[in-house]
């Protein structure tokens, strides 16, 4: 990637963000060629480039989707979720997968049975569009992108370029933010998740994907070799970033980020050589003078309410009585479910319209664990298991993947605070599964210190 080239790509996307909020009609257009740019890349591309470019592609479209959703940029609400199942498929045509990801088929198998339960207590027509639209597009979509990622080998140059198709969408999505609420103090007048300051859209979802921006702009500061310039302009953005995130008031996205980079970092750390633990000490007291800053500029702006928020305080600084704000009812409840219905669950999408039916509240899963319990039951339980340790035994023969747990945590904590709503959890759990190989063998030294 040229470093001019770069410089462009930003421009374009603040630019697409100041474009998208004067006129919200052009958020579908670039849907419309977005789909088609990258349709058209990935099946004219190579062979040996065809999974390099599916995972541009699917990246650029988790990054972007939250941006699109907010504009009513996409033909559907879950449309981008299909979107990237449809360029998994197009890659898999041509590029078959190994046969150990047939385990990942059996978890999508496992969640079959859970439609014909909710069918057969709901209707037909109306439980399919709901079931497959509302609640099975995330778990699809996370089955498919691990059968599609399993063992496949990329380059860790081909990785890093991965992980800025993820960030040149969200840049747009922050400058969208900032023209959306330029006067934050009329917005500000609480501690609850702040829909006016993250776009007139869920917060939570919101913050999550910014967590993405903080995270691989975090990876770039340590990692990648750039010029001060760039090196100054993406520690600009990383502020920037985590200053929206943190003002969205949802605490889960910007926890989560914290997370991933601390695992980062240590992993990091530990396997590089003597100089380069150096270098990152220097760069480790930048990057936490600038989250410090950004941090008492938040609690500035934001009249000491994000220091409220964060000690789990109400307006009136008095604690509140549940940190989960709602979550732990909703959890004890769907798994209140499971016992009721411990084989084959409730059927999928009807946890929310139980709920409903039985407190008179009707209220979102914000955690997909306990979901997937009670609308699928023990074949559930099941399918939950294989994505927590496949990975894990994976991780046990193949150490080559630097940001392993990163990805891993980034799906298991997203999924517990705001479900599948979005595509990241899934697509991002399937970069877990990469074999990331390596452009120059080097000394013995070196190659210890990348066989992280």
């Amino acid at each position: 990637m040229k470093l001019t080239l770069y410089y462009k790509l930003l421009l374009f996307h603040a630019l697409l963000g100041v474009l998208i909020f004067v006129f919200k009609p052009l958020a579908t257009v670039y849907f419309f060629v977005m789909t088609v740019f990258f349709s058209y890349k990935i099946l004219m591309v190579s062979k040996n480039k065809k999974t390099f470019y599916v995972l541009i592609a699917c990246a650029y479209v988790v990054g972007i989707e939250v941006f699109l959703r907010m504009n009513n940029g996409t033909f559907f609400y879950e449309a981008s979720k299909y979107l990237v199942i449809v360029f998994i498929i197009m890659g898999l045509v041509s590029n078959s997968f190994k046969n150990q990801a047939l385990i990942y088929v059996v978890y999508l198998l496992l969640l079959i049975p859970g439609i014909f339960v909710a069918v057969t207590d709901m209707g037909f027509e109306t439980n399919i569009r709901r079931a497959i639209a509302f609640n099975l597009s995330g778990p699809v979509c996370l089955g498919i992108s691990a059968v599609f990622c399993y063992k496949r080998s990329i380059r860790f140059k081909q990785l890093k370029i991965v992980l800025l198709a993820f960030l040149l969408p969200l840049v747009s999505t922050l400058v969208y933010l900032f023209l959306y609420t330029p006067d934050l103090a009329s917005v500000i007048t609480g501690t609850e998740s702040n829909f006016a300051t993250s776009g007139g859209f869920g917060p939570n979802q919101v913050a999550t994907v910014l967590g993405i921006g903080i995270f691989v702009l975090t990876v770039k500061f340590f990692m990648y070799k750039t010029s001060f310039l760039t090196r100054v302009l993406d520690l600009v953005l990383l502020g920037l970033f985590a200053f929206r995130a943190i003002i969205t008031f949802s605490r889960g996205g910007v926890i989560t980020a914290m997370i991933m980079i601390i695992c980062f970092l240590v992993l990091y750390y530990w396997k590089v050589n003597f100089r380069t633990k150096v270098r990152l000490k220097k760069y480790l007291l930048i990057f936490l003078g600038l989250m410090v800053f950004t941090w008492i500029f938040s609690s500035i702006q934001t009249g000491g309410f994000i220091d409220k928020r964060y000690a789990n305080e109400d307006a009136a600084g008095r604690e509140k009585e549940d940190v989960t704000t709602g979550r732990t009812d909703l959890i004890a409840f769907e798994l209140n479910e499971f016992i009721d219905h411990p084989f084959l669950g409730i059927g999928v999408g009807k946890v929310k319209e139980v709920r409903l039916d039985e407190t008179g509240v009707e209220a979102a899963s914000h955690s997909e664990m306990s979901r997937i319990v009670a609308e699928h039951g023990l074949l559930g339980i099941f399918a939950f298991l294989i994505l927590l340790i496949t990975p894990l035994a994976f991780r046990l023969h193949n150490k080559s993947n630097l940001l392993f747990y990163s990805f891993y945590l980034f799906w298991l904590l997203t999924i517990n605070h705001s479900a599948m709503r979005i595509a990241a959890p899934g697509f991002i759990y399937a970069l877990c599964l990469l074999n990331i190989t390596y452009e120059k063998p080097p000394n013995k030294v070196n190659k210890t210190a990348l066989n992280f």
